[in-house]
């Protein structure tokens, strides 16, 4: 049993499609065959089910799987840490964040701190984040929805009140509150996907309504820009306040209970860090997240 027979089932288990894996490792499929039952001959039992030309990872293989993703993850983490030593800087720190503005002030802060600091980042959704995490693409995610898992240790930094944007001139502006009920045939700027649009659905749903929506996209941090153009009313972070004042927009509080987001830092605690990660994570947990941070930060190990 080599290194090179353990990617290349890790590979196959991946796919369970000889082809396909072969295509990723450049290598011939007769010879990833090969490979396979060779493995299987020394471990002298069958790690897939074979259908004709399809196959399935059987009990045995996902249990060998297990030892194999953490025996290469270790081995690739010790080849991080190699690289790491011999470098003078302080190594890599990769982040992965639902919108950017949320973070660019904060990143730009730690880069200042630490100018040797190698700084990625990366814009995701929420099922995104999840598998960077699992696949350790990236060290951690400030994510405004829960991910779960075993493998996962996470820490609030900051809760805050979620706000009514509306257009100057709209007939909201200059109020100081309103209800979902007042607004529930306005129409509304969204996400298609996201803490935003979950937090919508949720507050028209316990109301027994669903919202109008008048425009869905993917960038959270284009919401204001929408409904300052008048394309509709949103939800947005009190932080957007701060960050984008650029953006004239009148806000109004919701009179509806739980009207807040949460942003989360999160991490793969199975995962290597770099002196840069580690430096990058108590930064972020040491110092005051915005202005709307919570004294009371909580850590968290998720359940399966």
């Amino acid at each position: 049993m080599d290194l090179l027979q353990l990617r290349y089932f890790q590979s196959v288990a991946r796919y369970e499609h000889i082809s396909r894996a072969a295509e990723e490792l450049r290598i011939a499929q007769p010879s990833l065959s090969r490979a396979i039952a060779r493995l299987e001959a020394e471990l002298g039992s069958p790690l897939f089910d074979r259908q004709g030309r399809r196959i399935r990872l059987n009990q045995y293989g996902a249990v060998f799987l297990r030892h194999v993703d953490r025996a290469l993850s270790e081995l690739d983490d010790g080849r991080r840490a190699v690289h790491e030593a011999r470098d003078t800087g302080l190594g890599r720190v990769s982040v992965a964040s639902e919108t950017l503005l949320t973070i660019s002030s904060l990143l730009g802060s730690f880069r200042a701190a630490y100018p040797r600091a190698d700084v990625r980042l990366f814009q995701s959704d929420a099922d995104e984040m999840d598998r960077q995490l699992r696949a350790r693409e990236v060290d951690f995610c400030v994510a405004s929805q829960p991910l779960t898992g075993t493998h996962l240790e996470s820490i609030e930094l900051v809760r805050e009140e979620v706000l009514l944007g509306v257009p100057h001139g709209h007939w909201l502006d200059g109020r100081d509150s309103v209800t979902i009920a007042e607004v529930a045939d306005e129409p509304f700027v969204s996400t298609r996907h996201g803490w935003q649009r979950a937090l919508l659905d949720r507050l028209f749903a316990s109301e027994g309504l669903t919202p109008v929506l008048s425009c869905e996209g993917d960038e959270p941090g284009a919401s204001g820009d929408l409904i300052s153009a008048g394309l509709g009313i949103g939800l947005i972070p009190a932080m957007s306040r701060q960050v984008g004042t650029r953006i004239p927009l009148a806000w109004v509080h919701v009179d509806a209970p739980d009207c807040h987001r949460v942003l989360s830092l999160v991490w793969n605690r199975e995962t290597h860090l770099s002196e840069a990660a580690r430096r990058f994570r108590e930064f972020v947990t040491s110092k005051p997240f915005m202005t709307h941070r919570l004294p009371d930060r909580r850590r968290t190990r998720h359940p399966a």
